[in-house]
């Protein structure tokens, strides 16, 4: 393609960063989202969202023309969509929002163009958005492409990684393939490897299932290391001295949009094979349960030293260090688990947070200050130096490599 005009559905965690990746290679892109104040946002050059490196690459792109946002799609030469798929009930994929960015175009579809998912789908999504615009336009059966590409990136490394990370294509026939391989080509300096559309995105399940899975087994490991008085930090350190094993370092849980959601996509549709699958889904998601119940016995057992209830500061909301996103996250779960119980009256700090909808948060000097218990739930930046005189204590303090 030359120099295609580029709407983005969805101006998210992965959408507007793609959006103006897109756009510094001087490409028209207009991002679209549900949300006034979103596009309001980033029409004057500013980002909604905390991610390294994005909020000056934004404001390049738009003040120079090459990306705004609005409402509505406008015609274009590629749509690419990149909304949320969430869960819905009994963890079953909710693909609804990707069906309603699929129909906002349908009226705007041209022959030639290209229509792509980014979206974590189940497997079948590309061919049920697929026939939903082929039934809606049959005359664009035979020139529209459509084609999955699957982000797989590291908040915190987005910028980055959209750019230089391997990418993942899978069209619903050649066409598609070889049309979507050839507009990746222009922004991405990473591997393309094309294959079919719904390997493409089974591969994406595949490697979050297969992250989480190895997360559940370090969370499994510190609760029997838990259980036999074993140090799990220090079993970890040894074992991996082993030249073939690297294991993970066990947390409050897994978070985020991806590993804490994909493999249930899988779990969904492959009920009885998925085994493993599931049965590492429910470690991690039980771990936040044995977190509060752990600061809960810390909090009981000061109380009966000091004759009071402590004040115990709980750090961290967000589901990884040093970004803003709560979604799927442990460390909120873990918060909701302990607010309001009669063991212990808390303080929530979050630095990359300025509001929580659950209740007001803290500054971290005047919550170091005041609390007698610190409860290190996530690994931010401004936690160092707390964590760098902290020596070996339990679950409730902190240790420098976690």
């Amino acid at each position: 393609m030359n120099n295609p005009k580029v709407v983005m559905l969805g101006l998210g965690y992965i959408g507007l960063p793609t959006a103006a990746i897109i756009a510094s290679k001087k490409l028209q892109v207009l991002g679209v989202d549900v949300q006034a104040r979103v596009v309001d946002t980033i029409n004057a050059g500013g980002v909604h969202i905390i991610e390294p490196d994005l909020d000056g690459l934004v404001k390049s792109v738009v003040s120079n023309g090459w990306l705004r946002a609005a409402l509505k799609p406008e015609p274009a030469d590629v749509f690419i969509v990149a909304v949320p798929t969430p869960f819905g009930e009994e963890k079953r994929p909710d693909i609804s929002y990707v069906e309603a960015a699929t129909r906002s175009v349908l009226p705007l579809l041209r022959p030639g163009n290209l229509f792509i998912i980014e979206s974590t789908s189940p497997v079948g999504t590309t061919r049920k958005m697929a026939k939903i615009i082929f039934e809606a336009r049959p005359e664009l059966r035979e020139s529209l492409r459509v084609a999955y590409c699957p982000e797989r990136v590291l908040p915190g490394k987005v910028i980055y990684e959209l750019e230089h990370n391997d990418r993942v294509i899978g069209g619903i026939d050649a066409a598609s393939t070889q049309a979507a391989t050839d507009f990746y080509s222009i922004f991405v300096r990473g591997g393309l490897h094309p294959t079919h559309d719904k390997t493409a995105e089974m591969c994406k399940l595949t490697e979050n299932s297969f992250r989480d899975t190895n997360i559940a087994f370090a969370n499994e490991l510190s609760l029997i290391c838990d259980k036999a008085g074993i140090n799990v930090w220090e079993l970890i350190e040894l074992a991996n001295k082993h030249p073939r094993v690297k294991i993970l370092q066990p947390g409050t849980g897994v978070g985020g949009h991806c590993i804490a959601v994909d493999p249930w996509f899988i779990v969904s549709d492959f009920p009885a094979e998925a085994q493993l699958i599931r049965r590492a889904r429910l470690i991690n998601d039980f771990k936040p349960l044995w977190v509060v119940e752990k600061v809960k016995n810390a909090a009981l057992a000061f109380a009966l030293e000091h004759g009071r209830k402590p004040l115990v500061a709980l750090l961290g909301l967000a589901f990884k260090p040093n970004i803003d996103d709560l979604r799927e996250s442990p460390a909120v779960q873990v918060a909701l688990g302990l607010m309001g119980g009669p063991e212990a009256d808390y303080l929530v700090v979050e630095p990359n947070v300025e509001q929580w909808k659950h209740g007001a948060l803290t500054p971290l000097d005047e919550a170091t200050r005041r609390a007698d218990m610190l409860v290190f739930l996530v690994a931010h930046r401004p936690f160092e130096r707390l964590e760098q005189h902290a020596h070996e204590l339990d679950f409730c303090g902190a240790r420098k490599n976690r």
